[in-house]
């Protein structure tokens, strides 16, 4: 029977400053650098994404935060046919990130594992700047809810190590599932969320992590902060009151 502690924080055996991930959800490598430089230690694990990929120097960035040992979250989502995205998985296994996503059925789950080495593979359930009226109009014929713990569950028979889920639904992802999959929560919010945020279904620092969030994703409240170190010490310290040494 799955077990989680009773309000659903995370048993998993993780630093309290690696739980959070910050997003370099920047236009150039340089900048992302910068922005790291300027983080200093008050953050040791990084994602970069798409954007970064398309404006060149993605892999000379990965091996820099490498360098300077920090943890790398790889967040492609690739998508193919199962044997292209086992080839891309195994290629990136060599080259020290942490975490990469993918998404797709489970013949795609299936071909992710099989090279992966040491990197753990997370399976995007839903996107968090989806709600319900999205997924009526791509012509799911179920909940936010269902569709995400259907995800869930075959991503735990595929022996994909996690997911990326909004923190809406990580506690009935524990209570389903228990804290057998490690769970990415992007969207997170230090304060009530902007009608002008692509990002719906939000929560703050401190109730995704009590929800069951093993990791958080943030971006935009410390990259655009008046001072982002400020920013990301302010969360740090609130994860350090949701997991106490």
């Amino acid at each position: 029977m799955p077990t989680a502690s009773p309000d659903n924080r995370s048993q998993k055996p993780i630093a309290p400053a690696d739980r959070l991930i910050v997003a370099l959800d920047v236009d150039n490598a340089d900048a992302a650098r910068a922005l790291v430089t300027t983080l200093g230690d008050s953050v040791g694990f990084y994602k970069i994404g798409m954007e970064l990929f398309m404006a060149g120097g993605y892999f000379e960035l990965l091996d820099w935060l490498v360098a300077q040992r920090k943890k790398v979250f790889v967040d492609l989502k690739f998508f193919d046919v199962p044997e292209t995205v086992r080839s891309a998985i195994r290629a990136l296994s060599t080259r020290g990130a942490t975490l990469a996503t993918i998404h797709g059925n489970q013949s795609i789950m299936e071909a992710a594992v099989k090279d992966k080495g040491a990197l753990k593979v997370l399976a995007v359930t839903a996107l968090t700047s989806l709600d319900q009226g999205d997924l009526d109009d791509l012509g799911f014929q179920c909940s936010v809810e269902q569709l995400v713990l259907s995800r869930a569950r075959r991503a735990l028979e595929t022996g994909i190590d996690g997911i990326v889920s909004s923190g809406l639904e990580a506690p009935m992802i524990r209570r389903e599932l228990g804290d057998r999959l490690l769970v990415v929560t992007p969207g997170i919010r230090p304060v009530e969320n902007k009608p002008a945020d692509d990002q719906k279904r939000t929560v703050d620092v401190a109730q995704a992590l009590r929800n069951g969030a093993d990791y958080i994703v943030v971006g935009r409240p410390i990259r655009n902060a008046a001072d982002p170190r400020r920013a990301a010490q302010d969360i740090q310290h609130t994860i350090a009151t949701v997991f106490p040494d």
